[in-house]
């Protein structure tokens, strides 16, 4: 079938090619120049005047994003050059903090638990005592558990340097607010899922360059159309679809949530009643989303290095990034480092002052701030119980991106298994 993706961030670019390979007729339509939507490159300039490339967000990937790594590899990027494997490690700047072994899984997991030694004993049989209990729970719970709630019996210092960190890292969310259903989640498929499904993959290449722009050249060379900078106007037209006047049997939406409400508000103006209806009733189950800031401060500093490629930060209102990553040890240039604010609240020049000080005070280091980026809606908030709005929106037309509903948080991989679900629910034209 003839079929327009409007979107070409990590979803939609994710369904463009797995609908290819399916032997559908695509056509994406982006409206910015550069690909990868919430994830994507973006220039920057050092202060001595070099430019360099950036992302719009320092992101972390792990080794249980099996669909991620394996459509990584169909367009021809090799994920043993293009990411920075190792053991999962929430490692502090004084050294303290938890490391995972490299041995089977879920083996590992139990160790690294095990010889935490900057752990109280009992902290350490607390939290095996926990992970044995959800492991035999099938990582269920109940669906109104906060993450907090979840891990009240654990000591403080384990919430505080394992679980707080995991959650925001994840779900973008304090666990005070988080879901524990979906926490859980990520446990099972990282913790005691696939083999290496713990590890951290740091990306060497930009975020567009990584997935979305290898995508679109595999896309071309396979008969597939891909259009940056070009709006999408889309109108129901009978029992198709037109997207900028040309005539599709289906669509699939894989713009933010906000543009995705914005451009269904609008076709509904034009459509049908029996279609306008559906249209404005999904558009309505997404503007119930509440959605969370990430910032990333980008700084230099002359000889500015960490002992490792990302460490974990104490995180408190005045210091409130929760890691850092050295981006010289990830193909970017010397003395570069990104600072992450996950679910940030306060303004931009405030976090970047405040970030700049907790360098200081918790690494030694006196930098000059290069870049700092504030992706205002970059993930929903992923609370107990929450309601996200389907994929299907109304005949012939799909949404696809990581707040559709399913079971995994606003991450990359949640976003490119959306993209393949939604393809799965086309008519297959060949294998």
């Amino acid at each position: 079938m003839r079929l327009a993706i409007i979107g070409a961030g990590w979803a939609g670019m994710a369904a463009a090619v797995q609908a290819t390979r399916d032997g559908h007729q695509v056509t994406v339509f982006e409206a910015a120049r550069t690909l990868g939507g919430r994830a994507r490159a973006v220039p920057g300039t050092l202060p001595d005047g070099r430019e360099v490339t950036l992302d719009n967000g320092q992101h972390i990937l792990i080794g249980a994003y099996t669909d991620t790594l394996r459509l990584m590899r169909e367009v021809g990027v090799d994920p043993q050059t293009a990411l920075l494997r190792g053991p999962l490690a929430l490692r502090f700047p004084d050294g303290s903090g938890l490391r995972l072994p490299r041995l089977p899984t879920p083996l590992d997991a139990f160790a690294g638990i095990a010889l935490a030694r900057d752990w109280p004993l009992g902290a350490r049989l607390g939290l095996l005592r926990e992970a044995l209990r959800w492991q035999a729970a099938r990582f269920g719970c109940a669906p109104e558990l906060s993450v907090a709630q979840l891990c009240q019996r654990l000591a403080p210092q384990v919430q505080q340097e394992l679980i707080e960190p995991l959650c925001v890292s994840a779900l973008n969310t304090p666990a005070a607010q988080a879901s524990a259903q979906v926490f859980l989640r990520v446990l099972q498929d990282a913790l005691f899922g696939v083999a290496g499904g713990s590890n951290l993959l740091l990306p060497r290449l930009d975020l567009s360059a990584l997935f979305p722009a290898a995508a679109a050249s595999w896309l071309q060379q396979n008969g597939a159309s891909v259009q940056p900078g070009t709006r999408a106007i889309l109108q129901a037209q009978g029992s198709r679809w037109q997207v900028n006047g040309q005539s599709f049997e289906t669509v699939l939406l894989a713009t933010s949530a906000p543009d995705a409400a914005r451009m269904l508000m609008d076709s509904a103006s034009t459509a049908p009643d029996s279609i306008a209806i559906k249209l404005r009733t999904w558009a309505t189950s997404v503007a119930a989303l509440r959605h969370e800031a990430i910032t990333t401060v980008y700084a230099w500093g002359d000889g500015a290095a960490l002992p490792a490629p990302m460490l974990a930060l104490r995180c408190t209102p005045q210091a409130p990034a929760q890691f850092v990553f050295d981006r010289s040890r990830l193909g970017g240039p010397a003395g570069l480092l990104a600072f992450v604010v996950s679910a940030s609240s306060a303004e931009r020049e405030v976090l970047q002052a405040q970030v700049l000080q907790q360098a200081r005070a918790q690494l030694g280091l006196s930098l000059q701030a290069v870049q700092t980026v504030v992706e205002k809606r970059a993930t929903f908030a992923c609370t107990p119980g929450l309601q996200r709005p389907p994929q299907a929106i109304a005949p012939g037309l799909l949404a696809c991106g990581d707040y559709v509903a399913g079971p995994y948080p606003a991450t990359l991989e949640g976003a490119v298994r959306s993209g393949l679900q939604a393809v799965a629910r086309l008519p297959q034209t060949s294998t």
